[in-house]
């Protein structure tokens, strides 16, 4: 092999009992779907390596390199609210670590590379669809400035996968910041190894947050730093109808980042009830649940640290309470700060939050497009001949009608013309998403006829979502109620 890759790993330093060590299973024609040479680029890899036979061979798992470390990651985790004290990395093998042009160490792992210790009788298999789809959203995730896991590259493996039918198989290789997740906390605080539980701390302190080494209270500023890592998170997520779908204690990222791409989709009519994951029956992780949520798990992670915060129990606990206790106020602020921008409101004025908690129970009354409503928002900010296309929207439009009065009269207190406050506001609302029924379009036309001309099309116009791009409009456009997809799945 002529490829190098130049690994340099260190959670597989690491004691044995943080992962088991395992290798990819090959698989039997590995061909390329798709390289992010872009990405690539910024990993100081060689993209053109990277595509070549030799490439392909590493990113599906039949070749490893001398200086990747392959490993499946342990950790537990509450999955819809029932502990489960062992789950691991059951189809995916975190090949090893690499620093980024940026001097940022990044994972690079294999997604559907074959079982490991923490299968569970899975095969640890991937099959085509979610690995598009996890490569459509986590990429369209990126261009719309959240953080989150990345595509580096997906392979179709030449052979199938059993699911509900026989499905073409693949692998999709994910970079991510880190997979370390609330759950590895869990992990060890349940066997109530508080050595493990020390050192996994250390190490996410090192590698993610290293201010809090300085602290007097390193593991109380690291609870912190995860704690506002992830309200702003979950509040950049409403902003843009975002529905993680499983939002389980192993799917939530110790740095921050959106990770595990399963059932997720983005909203098209605006309503908090929202869930699309097939196995979320009782909405537990529907839209408006996440904040709730989100708080929910970061307790349990408080739970795991409890011996790492104090020796005595009662001020532990009161640490632990004290920090869980900013997550509202965090939350909160940068939700209202979200909601102002996407308003065109660059000054912060009492009643703020009332306009825009009125705008939204008028769109949710008025089954009005979330992302358009406030793309097309961004023209009206300019003038009130362009809100047409926002009454529109609404089923009954007098209700938006009455609200923009209200809405123009705040704006007259905006310090900025018409046209910076549009530039702004197209700034951070998107005219474009992943709407289901675009993606579903994109796996249909990839599994039943080997055609990706439609996903790569769509991961082009996913690139630019705050540009206008007439030639691809149709993009930008709600489903028609045939086209609505009600249900998303896991695909595992």
């Amino acid at each position: 092999m002529t490829l190098h890759f130049p690994f340099d790993n260190t959670y597989a330093r690491l004691p044995d009992s943080f992962y088991a060590r395992v290798e990819p299973t090959s698989v039997t024609a590995p061909r390329l779907i798709r390289l992010n040479r872009d990405l690539a680029l910024q990993l100081r890899l060689d993209p053109d390596l990277l595509s070549s036979p030799d490439g392909v061979e590493l990113l599906s798992g039949n070749w490893v390199p001398d200086t990747a470390e392959p490993i499946a990651m342990a950790y537990a985790g509450h999955q819809f609210g029932q502990f489960v004290p062992q789950l691991g990395d059951g189809r995916a093998i975190l090949l090893g670590e690499v620093v980024d042009r940026d001097g940022v160490r990044r994972d690079i792992q294999l997604k559907g590379s074959g079982p490991t210790p923490f299968s569970r009788r899975g095969d640890g298999r991937a099959a085509l669809g979610p690995v598009l789809r996890e490569y459509l959203l986590s990429e369209a995730m990126a261009a719309l400035g959240l953080p989150t896991t990345r595509a580096l590259a997906a392979v179709l493996t030449g052979e199938t996968v059993v699911r509900e039918t026989l499905l073409p198989g693949a692998v999709l290789t994910r970079v991510a910041s880190g997979h370390i997740r609330v759950g590895t906390f869990q992990f060890f605080a349940a066997r109530q190894d508080v050595k493990g539980l020390r050192l996994l701390a250390d190490y996410v302190i090192g590698r993610h947050y290293p201010q809090a080494a300085e602290s007097d209270r390193p593991y109380r500023e690291l609870l912190d730093q995860v704690i506002a890592a992830q309200a702003d998170l979950i509040a950049r997520w409403l902003h843009l109808g975002f529905i993680h779908g499983v939002m389980n204690t192993d799917n939530m990222s110790i740095a921050g980042e959106t990770i595990d791409y399963g059932p997720c989709a983005f909203m098209d009519a605006y309503d908090p009830a929202t869930v699309f994951s097939s196995i979320d029956q009782n909405g537990r992780y529907a839209y408006g649940n996440q904040p709730r949520i989100g708080l929910w798990n970061l307790t349990r992670l408080a739970e795991a640290l409890l011996p790492l915060l104090s020796q005595d129990e009662e001020k532990a606990v009161a640490e632990a309470n004290e920090a869980l206790e900013a997550f509202s106020g965090k939350f909160e602020a940068a939700y209202h700060e979200g909601l102002r921008r996407k308003l065109g409101l660059l000054t912060e004025r009492e009643g703020d939050s009332t306009l825009a908690g009125d705008l939204l129970k008028a769109m949710a009354e008025n089954q009005a497009d979330f992302t358009l409503t406030f793309r097309r928002l961004s023209d009206a900010a300019a003038g009130p001949e362009a809100d047409t296309a926002v009454r529109n929207l609404f089923i009954n439009p007098l209700a938006y009608d009455a609200w923009a009065t209200r809405w123009r009269e705040r704006l007259g207190h905006e310090p900025h013309d018409g046209a910076s406050r549009q530039a702004a506001m197209r700034a951070v609302n998107p005219a474009y998403i992943p709407r289901n029924h675009r993606v579903e379009i994109v796996i249909q036309a990839a599994v039943e006829r080997d055609d990706f001309a439609p996903f790569e099309e769509l991961l082009m116009v996913l690139s630019k979502p705050y540009e206008d791009q007439p030639s691809f409009a149709h993009y930008a456009a709600p489903p028609e109620p045939s086209e609505r997809v009600y249900q998303t799945f896991c695909g595992t």
